[in-house]
């Protein structure tokens, strides 16, 4: 009967033990950070927990690592940097870190941005210096060399998408990732031959129109006026030297308009000598696929369509319109 009693108490203060060890909460009541580098061995991490204040004892964890080897529902502890705001039970934080449930900061990158819009993303998003970050994509540019041996930049080939970064991701890593997604498109999209041509129509496709269904048409428009000799005259690329040179005040000026410019497309024929932006999907298959079209001329409407005109007459009679209907 003692020895029953005995067992009995055992069982008790083991149970007592689990959970208060297990099951009852633990940790910080404020932002705490624990980075878990890659190869760290569960004591190692067991203790890096205990020391940070994020567990009560560091055996427990390991003790509960090893339960659950035994009752197969374990797994490896992924490394990363770890966020912590509340006291949890010990199975929560283990939980977390077989299932990688690591700190992320979010950067969205819309298509069209260009790398001082990205950039300054990035510094807003608390991810480093938009000038670190400049001068990063400058130095790097060989991340590209596959697409663009010569290029001076990674402009064009920073594909727009939401990206989850670490805290203390370095802009070469950052960078990388963006490049290696533009890789896996391309190769989605069958990108081949003068790659470098397709981004920098592309890049001016992206900035001259919004809507998708426009883009082949414009993409059109390019292709007839470079056929004809003509220049491109565009915008958004002259928009783009003012921002390269740093005098960009957001207004196009008459000056600029004459600049000499490599990328001033009303004084150079031709293509610029790069992208102006970072492209999307629709604009880079809009560049792949042209529509057949005779236009060598657009411009927005008052509801932000766009007007297309084979002729100069035609288009000046859109021109005259739309400032009919913006200022009436």
């Amino acid at each position: 009967m003692r020895f029953l009693k005995f067992m009995l108490v055992l069982a008790i203060l083991i149970a007592a033990a689990v959970g208060f060890y297990v099951y009852l909460p633990y940790g910080p009541s404020s932002e705490t950070f624990v980075e878990i580098a890659p190869g760290t061995g569960t004591p190692a991490i067991a203790r890096q927990l205990q020391q940070a204040g994020i567990i009560r004892n560091a055996e427990a964890f390991m003790a509960l690592k090893e339960w659950k080897a035994v009752a197969k529902s374990g797994g490896t502890l992924k490394a990363g940097e770890y966020r912590f705001d509340h006291a949890a039970p010990l199975t929560e934080v283990y939980d977390r870190m077989r299932r990688g449930d690591v700190f992320t900061v979010t950067l969205v990158i819309p298509e069209g941005f260009n790398i001082f819009d990205i950039a300054k993303a990035v510094q807003d998003a608390g991810l480093g210096s938009s000038a670190e970050f400049l001068k990063a994509e400058r130095h790097d540019a060989d991340l590209v060399q596959q697409w663009a041996p010569h290029a001076s930049s990674l402009e064009g080939y920073l594909f727009p998408d939401t990206y989850k970064f670490a805290r203390h991701a370095t802009p070469l890593q950052m960078l990388a990732t963006m490049v290696k997604r533009f890789d896996t498109e391309a190769a989605r999209l069958g990108l081949k031959g003068d790659v470098e041509r397709t981004v920098t129509m592309a890049s001016l496709v992206e900035r001259e129109v919004h809507i998708d269904a426009e883009r082949p048409e414009v993409a059109s428009v390019f292709e007839n006026r470079l056929a004809a000799g003509m220049p491109l005259q565009t915008d958004p690329a002259v928009v783009y030297a003012s921002l390269l040179a740093g005098t960009w005040t957001g207004v196009i000026h008459e000056r600029e308009l004459h600049s000499e410019s490599s990328y001033n497309t009303y004084v150079h024929p031709g293509l610029p000598p790069g992208p102006i932006c970072n492209p999307g999907l629709a604009a880079l298959k809009a560049v792949m696929h042209p529509a057949s079209t005779q236009y060598l001329y657009f411009v927005a409407d008052a509801n932000g369509a766009t007007r297309f005109a084979a002729t100069l007459s035609e288009h000046n009679s859109n021109v005259e319109t739309y400032r009919r209907n913006a200022h009436p």
